[in-house]
């Protein structure tokens, strides 16, 4: 839509690139071309506006095929107006001179024209093929006839209107119909999972008895092993037994020889002490008489001379000194209790003395 601005009784139009002007006063043709800018009075102006980008125009319609069996029809068509002039003289694209909308539908009546055409070449190709060769083929089909009938339709070159390009999206029966032309091609994909799935179970099976038959092989080798390893540990433990016992026998006999080794020098050993011991008796005896009798003379001596000593002295003298050592020798006294049974004694015999 083009941009219109008003300013003191005039108006300024704006085009878009995409948007072939055609500005008209009277008969006479002021402005004609794509992405315009120009001012007009509203009063004496007739504009068209003709968009001259790719248009896409989608379309769906039913129809039915050779066995009278319903089908949808998705299609696309690409077109583009390649003479503005053309069109705007076969339909009204004229705009509103204040708002820039445009006054009719052409772009409705192109949409009409292009579907109606379309749908003919279409519902043509279909009503003579049946349903299975539509559904497996009829995409194609269709798609090359819609373009070839677009193409030879003379109405579109009279109107300016080029068809770039046609698709056809999708061409469906009805739901119950296509559930059942979905069926055997399901069936058939159960038994061929079904077939793939006994397939993998037997190979499964197979792996597995080849696995057993394995397994079995290697407990028998390892069997054959273990009894061979048993006769082994036999054949090494009798063996280890017969050099234990050779060694325990070398070990008897060193430890045999030790023995009388030590028994022998424990032997001379005693002897050499028993007569060290003898010698040193022998020598401390000889010593021992020998300060016996230096003693006992000592002593003798001593004897002598203390008793020459004292038979010079008087008897006074010798009780005195007898006295003497003898209170030494007695033991220390605190205190000393007469009963009256000694003291009566002790009266008495000195009494009997006097």
């Amino acid at each position: 839509m083009a941009d219109i601005t008003r300013r003191l009784g005039w108006r300024h139009l704006r085009g878009a690139p995409t948007a072939h002007i055609r500005h008209h006063r009277g008969t006479r043709l002021l402005h004609d071309g794509p992405g315009l800018s120009f001012w007009f009075r509203a009063l004496t102006a007739a504009i068209s506006e003709v968009p001259v980008d790719d248009r896409e125009l989608a379309m769906t319609f039913h129809a039915r095929t050779s066995d009278f069996q319903d089908v949808a029809v998705q299609a696309t068509v690409t077109y583009r107006i390649s003479d503005p002039a053309v069109a705007a003289a076969r339909l009204d694209f004229s705009i509103d001179p204040d708002s820039g909308a445009w006054r009719a539908a052409p772009l409705e009546q192109l949409g009409t024209l292009l579907t109606e055409t379309a749908q003919q070449h279409a519902l043509d190709v279909l009503s003579r093929t049946p349903l299975s060769a539509a559904l497996v083929d009829g995409v194609t089909a269709v798609r090359e006839r819609i373009a070839q009938g677009l193409a030879s339709e003379p109405r579109l070159p009279a109107t300016g209107i080029e068809v770039v390009a046609v698709r056809v999206v999708a061409l469906r029966p009805e739901p119950e119909v296509e559930r059942a032309l979905r069926t055997p091609a399901r069936e058939q994909i159960q038994q061929e999972a079904d077939r793939a799935t006994y397939e993998r179970r037997a190979v499964a099976v197979e792996r597995e008895r080849a696995i057993a038959e394995n397994e079995l092989a290697s407990q028998i080798e390892l069997a054959r092993r273990e009894e061979q390893l048993v006769d082994q540990r036999g054949t090494n433990t009798r063996r280890e037994a017969e050099e234990h016992a050779a060694a325990d026998a070398v070990r008897a006999e060193a430890e045999a020889a030790r023995t009388v080794r030590l028994a022998d020098a424990e032997a001379a050993r005693t002897v050499r002490l028993a007569e060290a011991e003898a010698t040193r008796s022998v020598r401390l005896a000889k010593a021992e008489a020998e300060g016996a009798r230096e003693v006992g003379e000592a002593r003798a001596q001593a004897q002598a001379a203390w008793l020459r000593v004292h038979g010079d002295v008087d008897v006074a003298t010798l009780n005195a000194l007898t006295g003497t050592r003898l209170a030494e020798n007695l033991p220390r006294i605190d205190s000393v209790t007469i009963s009256p049974d000694v003291l009566t004694g002790l009266l008495t015999r000195l009494g009997t003395r006097e």
